[in-house]
């Protein structure tokens, strides 16, 4: 688990969703909202459409972690969505068991308390014996020891079984029971379901199963699959290479991997290269025997042009003998790969003869095929690796970037030749040699390459990887070869003639090893192993033309998806789905082999939709259920008649109209409408399930899946989740430390797409506060604490709040219906709520009810699917009757965008004059006599001229260009030429890029505009009191810029208003507040001519914080000021002798008197003495 770094003053809030999350799932499982059954085929409800959506099920070696919530909560996210668009949704949950790993978990803590005793005793220190030999595993006599402290056991790759289950909150009482494999599928399916439970998932539960044979009924299931996939072909026998555990003795698939997933054989061509006599001091021994350097290539087609053979000083090598007598030489870990592919004597052993370092084979002959020279040497080379190849490596300097320069290293430096004892002969003599002819970099590839980059030597790595890139791809593709026999020839066509025809010659032999290392997860390193088993023929031509007609009928939501599809049924051939250990079910025609965990994951979807008639949510089927079906009644034709049209009706005893119920079930419920993966799955799960759902339904094109949506993997506070570094989360950790709609949240925050998504903690923190002020607030507005205007909404504000909200209702649906979450989440609460805000802002008389009332009730909805307790919560404190989860999608009404647009401008003109009038006053050079007290506004009805022509150029330079912009290059040109524009040309530039900024984020037609499709003038002029209390002035003025200076003029445009801050002198009024302990107090307030009394309550309102709304404060007059202002208030008759000032009324201020008027709107004027009343409801 992360350690959790966030400083909390206390956990109220959190506590407080907590208990509405307990509350609600209780209601919802009482209720059995997300208990779907089929409606009877052919009633009225058979129409109403469905949505049946699966996550591949967990495997059940420990606790749900956060990578596994955030793929599942697009599922979860998903089936919210729908139900709200009135389909019928059904999202069942199962749990995997099959494969190796909890039987290899069960058996290492048998043999550590066999070893270590119950509860183990561990060493301090831990020292490897010596391998020995183990069934099925090579022999070798290790002699590097390596030593582990407890502390690494613990959090590394090799630690104890033990320690693992310790790490997993288990007290060492109970680990015992682990060791059987059976207890581990009755103890974590139930805290996994569990954990989904308090996630709030919307899971059928009855439909919930464990694989394995431990469950009859899915054991029955994957029985028949297997038997029609026999039946049709699709499943044959045969030698095969397969990535293989010699530790387990069997084939290790993905499933069965600490690390490899996905990792496949590489097929390369083993060049012999003869060992010429006499041999080495430490192979003397063997002198009459065929000795074999052997250098694995995956370029046969350039053995013509060999100079020599590298290899590294101080890497250990083996001469092993092979099956044909040969001897070869190479790395261990090369020579353990042959012996299992039938290469060596006894398969599985390597028999080793000599064991070697690279020195004692140094600057040897060697008899090389195909290459020119007679006679080439082995020289050194520093920089090979042990874990790729055979350790020996065949040097082609015209075609190989690295050799060339080696080589010219070799030739240039005599010291390094003497160091390890090669003769000038064995390299001066040696140059490349032309083989294929490359445009554009000619006979000698690799030479060209490097004389270009200016590469010095071997050790310019960056550049040799470059040259490597640019000579291999042109030649593969492009390259023509010159040599004796495949003259004229490309490449790409010779390559595999070349390469049979040397392994035909004896000279060379095929061999596989992994693509890369593969660790089972008994902490084995795979090799490729040529084995006897059952395999499904993914190659077949016809099955995978199916798979590529279901893969174009499959809505992947992203080209990244789909290309990952077609890459893979392109090289997919054949998928082993056999094993003899671990956990599954047997092959029904035979029983010594176990079906893999990718193999029985194919098609369960299909079982989902009738096994909550056999298991009624019972996880393994052990207790009866109520239709009375045991496991043996579930037959072949049983599973036909479910599954496939067209068959006849079983013999058998279960009843009929259930028969026909489980039918009606999977023909309703099927195709499966959506499957959610992460990204890593589409290389083997993913594609598998198209295949075997063509498989099993070849001619029902309707019965195959209808949207796979991969994801990519989740980091944890922008690092990857590791147990050993302690970045890590499970499930339940996420619930207990942000709520479930806290983590819900922000799990569909945290990203889209393919790409890695990123789960933050503070925002997860973050999320439990907005959630907790969201609630509150509803309950301030129900309650009545939120001051609202009755009536029919009716104002601007009014109208851009409710066309926000329509366009917040149609992007939203948008942004679920294409599964992006985290942009749902944007606009369907964070901006939502931001319109609220602004409308607030903005609405000085107050908020209209009927606005506010529907905006809490489209919230509602827009949250419901992402954060469903919330938002159950609020509906219920709406009043509505019922769950939400029976609510529809909100309908969206008509959108103003014109009043949006102008409603942006005020807010964007608001932040512009807030940050220039925070200039201003950081620049001390610029203020005069004191802060400004009002702004004045320029704003344009259109361009200035040298605006509108560059605008009118770029109009015409986009048309002539199709419809975009030419480069910056043929644009200033074209200006260059306009003698209107010589003054400004250092503006017009970064006026273009604005321009072409203004096209991006919008449109063209929107940026290349001339005037403002709204009047500036007047909107800026109905926010001036926005406009003044956001800039804390006294007030703000809005004229046309023809009424400003030359530079106002020249430089204010549409959609860019400048401005100019003024100060206004003024008399100051005091300001009484008579009521008895309001808390309310006198206040001095300036006044200035033309001043209204909702000014004069603004200015008050920014002294006293606690007035919220200007409909709250009354201002009044002294009706006899010089009497009044000089008497004790009587707190008993608050309005006795003060008369209540009109809206329409207005301050005259004589300045050099210190003297305030009040004009009325009847001509009265009333001298106020200095002083007035302001009251507050």
């Amino acid at each position: 688990m992360s350690e959790f770094t966030i400083v909390r003053k206390g956990t109220f809030k959190l506590q407080y969703l907590l208990k509405i999350e307990e509350e609600i799932q209780r209601k919802w499982a009482e209720d059995k909202i997300f208990e779907e059954d089929a409606p009877a085929y052919g009633s009225p409800e058979w129409k109403q459409e469905k949505y049946m959506v699966t996550f591949p099920f967990p495997y059940m070696n420990g606790r749900l972690h956060l990578g596994h919530t955030f793929t599942l909560s697009k599922c979860e996210f998903g089936v919210g969505f729908e139900r709200l668009k009135g389909k019928k949704c059904l999202y069942p949950f199962g749990f995997h068991c099959t494969g190796m790993p909890i039987k290899a978990c069960a058996d290492k803590l048998k043999r550590e308390m066999e070893e270590f005793g119950t509860p183990p005793v561990f060493p301090v220190f831990v020292e490897e014996e010596e391998k020995v030999e183990e069934k099925g595993q090579a022999k070798i006599v290790d002699k590097s020891k390596s030593k582990k402290s407890k502390a690494a056991a613990k959090s590394g790759g090799a630690a104890y079984q033990w320690l693992i289950m310790r790490s997993l909150g288990l007290e060492d009482k109970d680990i015992v029971a682990f060791a059987n494999a059976e207890h581990w599928l009755q103890y974590f399916p139930p805290l996994t379901k569990q954990d989904l439970q308090k996630m709030g998932l919307k899971v059928d539960w009855r439909r919930s199963f464990y694989t394995t044979d431990a469950n009859p009924y899915f054991d029955s299931f994957v029985r028949w699959q297997f038997g029609h996939l026999k039946e049709r072909g699709k499943v044959k026998f045969g030698k095969r290479h397969t990535i293989f555990s010699p530790k387990d003795n069997q084939p290790c698939m993905d499933h069965d991997r600490q690390s490899g997933e996905g990792v496949g054989g590489q097929e390369y061509t083993l060049i012999k290269m003869q060992l010429m006599e006499p041999f080495p001091e430490k192979l003397a021994f063997l002198t009459g025997e065929k000795i074999f350097l052997v250098a694995a290539t995956l370029r046969p087609e350039t053995m013509f042009g060999q100079t020599n053979c590298w290899v590294r000083p101080d890497m250990r090598y083996v001469a092993y003998k092979m099956k044909s007598g040969e001897i070869f030489i190479s790395t261990y870990r090369a020579a353990r790969n042959m012996c299992y592919q039938e290469m060596t004597p006894v398969d599985g052993q390597v028999d080793i003869l000599a064991e070697l370092v690279g020195q004692d084979i140094m600057g040897r002959p060697l008899k090389a095929p195909l290459t020119c020279y007679d006679t080439i040497y082995t020289l050194p080379m520093l920089t090979i690796k042990e874990d790729k190849g055979s350790g020996i490596v065949t040097s082609v300097p015209s075609d190989a970037p690295d050799d060339y320069a080696a080589l010219c290293d070799l030739k240039k430096k005599p010291a390094f030749r003497s160091k390890y004892g090669i003769t000038d002969e064995m390299v001066l003599p040696f140059e490349p040699i032309p083989i294929i002819d490359i445009p554009d970099f000619g006979s000698l590839g690799a030479v060209t390459a490097c004389e270009r980059l200016k590469i010095q030597s071997q050790n310019d790595r960056e550049k040799l990887a470059e040259a490597k890139d640019q000579v291999y791809l042109r030649g593969f593709y492009e390259g023509v070869m010159l040599v004796k026999g495949h003259e004229g020839k490309k490449v790409q066509d010779v390559k595999k003639t070349i390469q049979k025809q040397m392994v035909a010659s004896g000279e060379a032999v095929l061999y596989m090893e992994p693509e890369r290392k593969v660790i089972s997860r008994s902490a084995d390193e795979c090799v490729v192993a040529l084995c006897d088993q059952w395999y499904l023929d993914y190659r077949e031509e016809e099955w995978k033309a199916k798979t590529h007609k279901a893969l174009e009928q499959l809505n992947t939501y992203g080209e990244e998806t789909r290309r990952n599809f077609l890459a893979t049924l392109d090289w997919l051939q054949e998928h082993a789905c056999s094993r003899t250990y671990g956990l599954g079910t047997r092959l029904p025609w035979d029983k010594q082999w176990l079906i893999e965990s990718l193999s029985d994951s194919t098609i369960y979807m299909a079982f989902y939709t009738v096994c909550h008639f056999l298991q009624e949510g019972v996880f393994d089927g052990s207790k009866p259920n109520a239709v009375g079906i045991s496991p043996e009644q579930m037959t072949t034709e049983v599973w036909n008649y479910i599954f496939f049209e067209n068959v006849p009706y079983p013999e058998t005893k279960i009843d009929r109209n259930v028969l026909e119920k489980m039918r009606n079930e999977f023909r309703y419920w099927y195709p499966l409408d959506l499957r959610v993966s992460g990204k890593d799955l589409v290389p083997n799960h993913l594609t598998y399930f198209l295949y075997n759902h063509c498989a099993m339904w070849p001619e029902q094109p309707d019965k195959w899946p209808r949207a796979v949506r991969a994801n990519g993997h989740l980091l944890l506070n922008s690092e990857k989740m590791s147990k050993s570094t302690g970045n890590f989360l499970t499930l339940s950790d996420a619930i207990e430390r942000f709520s479930a709609d806290g983590m819900r949240l922000t799990l569909a925050d945290a990203g889209d797409g393919v790409e890695d998504a990123n789960f933050v903690e503070k925002m997860a923190d973050a999320g439990i506060l907005r959630l907790y002020t969201w609630i509150e607030w509803v309950k301030e507005v129900r309650d009545g604490v939120v001051a609202l205007v009755e009536g029919e909404p009716n104002t601007f504000n009014d109208r851009v709040f409710a066309s926000e909200m329509n366009l917040g209702i149609k992007l939203t649906h948008d942004h679920y219906n294409n599964m992006m979450y985290k942009e749902a989440l944007k606009t369907g609460f964070f901006e939502f709520q931001l319109a609220r805000d602004k409308y607030r802002e903005l609405s000085s008389g107050g908020m209209n009810k009927q606005l506010v009332m529907r905006f809490i009730e489209v919230q509602t909805l827009l949250l419901a699917p992402i954060c469903p307790h919330v938002c159950e919560h609020v509906w219920g404190l709406l009043g509505k009757s019922g769950s939400i989860m029976y609510a529809r999608w909100p309908t969206a009404g008509e959108v103003d965008e014109l009043a949006i647009r102008a409603s942006d401008f005020v807010m964007s003109t608001a932040h512009d004059l807030r940050l220039r009038l925070k200039n201003r006053k950081q620049n001390t050079k610029s203020v005069d006599s004191g802060p400004p007290t009002h702004c004045i506004v320029y704003v344009a009805k259109s361009y200035p001229e040298w605006q509108r022509i560059t605008i009118e150029t770029l109009r015409r330079l986009n048309d002539e260009n199709g419809g975009k912009f030419p480069e910056n290059k043929l644009i200033a040109a074209n200006l260059k030429q306009r003698s209107e524009l010589k003054k400004y040309m250092k503006k017009v530039m970064p006026f273009v890029a604005t321009i072409k900024e203004l096209a991006a984020e919008h449109n063209v037609e929107r940026a290349l505009a001339l005037t403002s499709p709204f009047d500036e003038r007047s909107v800026l002029a109905d926010h001036a009191t926005y406009l003044a209390d956001t800039l804390e002035l006294d007030g703000v003025e809005v004229k046309f810029s023809n009424e400003g200076n030359t530079k106002v003029q020249e430089d204010c445009a549409p959609g860019h208003p400048l401005c100019e801050f003024v100060r206004k002198p003024g008399v100051n009024i005091t300001v009484i507040n008579q009521q008895a302990c309001s808390g309310h107090f006198t206040v001095q307030i300036p006044v200035r001519s033309g001043d209204k009394p909702n000014q004069i309550i603004s200015r008050i309102q920014k002294i006293n914080r606690y007035l919220k709304e200007s409909n709250q404060v009354t201002l009044c007059r002294y009706a006899d000021p010089q009497q009044s202002i000089r008497q004790i208030p009587a707190y008993d008759g608050e309005g006795d002798g003060k008369i209540p000032l009109c809206d329409s009324s207005t301050f005259e201020v004589d300045l050099e008197k210190n003297k305030i008027v009040l004009c009325t709107k009847g001509g009265e004027k009333h001298d106020l003495e200095g002083a007035i009343i302001y009251k507050v409801e």
